[in-house]
């Protein structure tokens, strides 16, 4: 059996034809927003802005970039008329608003990089305070949408007064491949602050804080187990059959954990990207006492807990260019050249302005003279930062006795050496490096029965 697996992530859409009794990916197609998109302005997936707070694109380019994905694995021969459903993922926290007529009310999509809403964040705070994490799963957060509706309502009224629907990206994409108005799944809409995961329904109350009206203008709740959405007829263009199951697409994480196959708990996930992000499916709902992890719903029954790190696979990159190194120096030499530890020197690349643990943007932050060290301390010693970072904030998840690491950087032999080094465990990765878009082919056949 064939299914289909996007992921719309924060620089582009992957598409991949899954075998699932083979459990391999049999053909895969990319669109680079930056470079097959240029004309959206959008280099590193979000629309430059003098305010490095303000982090937001184009939808209309998460739809032409769906477009050309599917296009491009047609023209490639997959063999597209034997696809049996549809499922998919988006980076999480994207907002599209549309209008009664299905247009685009807001032009502009705040999405998980956006740190513009601090003053929100603190009118959420106040008036619900931890409750707040107690009821959705994580305390205010400015990427969310409660925080950034409240900001849309206040500062552009007339456009949030005519928003008739406010989607996730998630929700917005299985809109378009079924279309029909689709539901938010319960995993990427646990990431949104208004969601109450003991009730599995919107919470009534945060909504009413938020914005008038809010409720009435949020898709329905996708549960594990609903009846799929079918795909609709103008995609037949690329050779699939309407009418086949299009499974509600998820957030890029909790798609990740299903393609990483550790949807149960034992196994936890790194998952290396534009951000770095760990989760783990849990039994039972628990949330952080620090208040920087989330818990969301698991997109095939129950919870999983994540830690998001801003400062990524960008703050890698920025650091080798830094360095004048290629990537093969960066993944592989500057390991060899150094040990474990790095004779005590760690340094932290605070870019961007980092939500885990909140810190503003600052630049390189080391406990040695930065200047002078030579690029292969320098290298371990942000690598080593970072990891170390990530396993001090997840401590209250739990222990694990295997990472399974993904992303682009998982091909990195000195990066996944230094997270078993930090986590004490034995590192996997997969075969594939496309965990979100493999999850989204597994979660798309899991509806094939209903």
């Amino acid at each position: 059996m064939l299914t289909i697996g996007i992921d719309s992530s924060t620089q582009g859409t992957k598409a991949v034809v899954y075998d699932v009794d083979a459990a391999k990916v049999v053909a895969s197609a990319a669109v680079n927003y930056g470079r097959d998109l240029p004309e959206f302005g959008s280099p590193d997936g979000f629309l430059p802005n003098a305010d490095t707070r303000v982090r937001r694109a184009n939808p209309e380019m998460w739809v032409r970039g769906l477009e050309l994905a599917l296009s491009r694995l047609r023209d490639s021969g997959a063999p597209m008329g034997e696809i049996a459903a549809i499922g998919g993922d988006a980076q999480q926290h994207a907002t599209v608003c549309l209008d009664a007529d299905g247009n685009f009310s807001r032009r502009e999509s705040p999405i998980w990089m956006d740190s513009s809403t601090t003053a929100e964040v603190a009118a959420l705070d106040a008036r619900f305070g931890k409750s707040l994490a107690t009821r959705t799963g994580s305390p205010a957060i400015e990427r969310f949408v409660a925080a950034q509706m409240m900001k849309f309502a206040r500062e552009e009224p007339e456009a949030y007064a005519r928003t008739a629907r406010v989607h996730l990206l998630s929700s917005f994409l299985t809109s378009v491949l079924a279309g029909e108005d689709a539901p938010v799944d319960i995993g990427d809409g646990a990431g949104m602050n208004l969601l109450n995961l003991q009730t599995l329904a919107w919470d009534e109350e945060i909504c009413a804080f938020v914005a008038e009206g809010l409720i009435g203008k949020l898709p329905r709740v996708h549960l594990p187990g609903v009846t799929p959405l079918r795909l609709a007829e103008r995609f037949a263009v690329y050779g699939l059959r309407p009418g086949i199951p299009v499974a509600p697409f998820t957030g890029d994480n909790p798609a990740s954990l299903v393609g990483c196959g550790a949807e149960k708990p034992g196994t936890a996930v790194v998952s290396l990207g534009t951000s770095d992000t760990f989760f783990a499916a849990m039994d039972e709902f628990r949330t952080d006492p620090d208040g920087y992890g989330h818990v969301f719903g698991n997109p095939v029954g129950g919870f999983m807990s994540l830690a998001c790190f801003k400062n990524g696979s960008l703050a890698r990159d920025r650091v080798r260019r830094e360095c004048g190194v290629d990537w093969k120096f960066f993944d592989e030499t500057a390991f060899s050249l150094t040990e474990a530890g790095n004779g005590g020197k760690r340094a932290f690349p605070y870019f961007e302005t980092e939500i885990t643990p909140k810190h503003e943007a600052t630049g390189i932050e080391a406990n040695f003279d930065w200047t002078s060290a030579p690029a292969e301390t320098k290298i371990r010693a942000i690598v080593e930062g970072q990891m170390s970072n990530i396993r001090e904030r997840t401590r209250w998840i739990g222990d694990f006795d295997t990472i399974c690491v993904t992303g682009g950087a998982s091909r990195s032999k000195g990066i996944l050496s230094v997270i078993g080094d930090v986590f004490g465990a034995k590192v996997k990765t997969l075969d594939a490096t496309d965990s979100a878009a493999i999850g989204g082919a597994r979660l798309a056949a899991r509806q094939i029965c209903r």
